[in-house]
């Protein structure tokens, strides 16, 4: 179970402080995909898209070094 916790934080780069309607609620599902591959093909992915030929290019520079 995932207990969920609204937490209002003004963006402070905007100069009202508002965020857009789904930017708090996309952070936890890539977390997740990440977490995925990670554990799927031995290599962390930091960066979005985890396309295929990112993966990839990261699996061959680990091997590599």
């Amino acid at each position: 179970m995932i207990d969920t916790q609204i937490l209002e934080i003004p963006n402070p780069n905007h100069p009202y402080g508002v965020r857009g309607v789904g930017e708090t609620s996309i952070v936890p599902p890539l977390a997740a995909i990440a977490n995925a591959v990670s554990n799927a093909v031995g290599v962390r992915m930091t960066h979005i898209p985890m396309s295929p030929p990112r993966i990839l290019a990261a699996l061959e520079a680990e091997r590599e070094g």
